[in-house]
């Protein structure tokens, strides 16, 4: 019993460095580099991804359309499906068309009228509105306004479809997407679309006559008569031939995005908001090429 407690009494304490307090190093905050935000990306680095997935998106786009070029001669045809796209793109289309072509027709009066008075060519005011309405605004702006209420529709319809895999679902059954969804809307889009730029190229006579004769005093008959005298048919042909061209934009721009849309509700939404952006672009830039070549094919005399 000494010996045992001699020894413990003689044992050494417990060494100080066991009991000391964590050094000031280890509880210190990270240093500021550690803080700092990631360094953006280059210019070049950002033009190459813009340029990239511009790319990416041209393949997909290809893709698709030679498909459905392909998928429209398989039988059996979508008779059924194409006249209900055509009710649901054109005719639902029809009043966004009138509004605008009336109003932008009076706003081209007021305009014109009001320009051409300062040097006493009132008389000339039915002349160039006949010609810009049958050349440019009615084929190209009513493929503006309309292109992004259809084109909208048809991503948000088709993007919906994709993010609740019903397009699986047809491919599951055997069924070929492009033949289902795509090939319908393409026909319709195609056929409403002179429809739409004839009646608003009616209707923009019709507010720019009115607001002539009751603004500024030119007989309806003279302007009409006019109008009409100086628009010959390639004038009327070299705008409205350009409108299937527009309807097969809006409905492939738009068909495209909803079969590429990912996550959700809200890749709905972007995709919904990319097609309109990607439709109004390239219908103006379509335009400018297609004017070009009725100038080309179809030079006026």
């Amino acid at each position: 019993m000494t010996t045992e407690r001699k020894k413990t009494e003689e044992a050494p304490p417990p060494s100080s460095t066991s009991l000391a307090p964590p050094s000031s190093t280890s509880l210190a905050p990270p240093s500021s580099a550690s803080l700092a935000p990631p360094a953006l990306p280059s210019l070049i680095v950002t033009l190459s991804d813009k340029a990239v997935g511009f790319v990416e998106h041209l393949d997909q786009f290809g893709r698709m359309f030679w498909g459905t070029l392909k998928a429209m001669f398989d039988r059996p045809l979508e008779v059924r499906s194409t006249v209900y796209q055509m009710e649901s793109l054109g005719v639902r289309s029809a009043a966004i068309a009138s509004v605008t072509a009336l109003f932008v027709g009076m706003v081209m009066a007021v305009q014109f009228a009001i320009g051409l008075q300062k040097f006493g060519g009132m008389e000339y005011t039915g002349r160039i509105i006949g010609l810009s309405f049958s050349r440019e605004l009615a084929p190209t702006l009513t493929a503006v306004i309309v292109g992004g209420r259809i084109g909208a529709g048809i991503a948000a319809e088709v993007g919906s479809m994709a993010v609740t895999e019903q397009i699986d679902a047809i491919r599951a059954l055997g069924a070929n997407p492009l033949k289902k969804l795509v090939v319908p809307r393409l026909l319709a889009s195609v056929v409403v679309m002179p429809v739409l730029g004839a009646f608003a190229l009616v209707l923009g006579f019709g507010g720019a006559m009115l607001i002539c004769a009751t603004e500024f005093g030119i007989p309806a008959g003279f302007f009409l008569r006019t109008a009409l005298g100086s628009v010959t048919f390639m004038d009327y042909f070299s705008g409205m031939y350009k409108t299937p061209f527009f309807g097969a934009i809006i409905a492939l721009v738009g068909c495209h995005f909803g079969l590429i849309t990912r996550g959700g509700t809200e890749g709905v939404g972007q995709s919904t908001t990319r097609t309109v952006v990607v439709t109004s672009i390239t219908i103006l830039i379509a335009d400018f090429f297609l004017t070009k070549m009725s100038i080309l094919f179809f030079p006026s005399r």
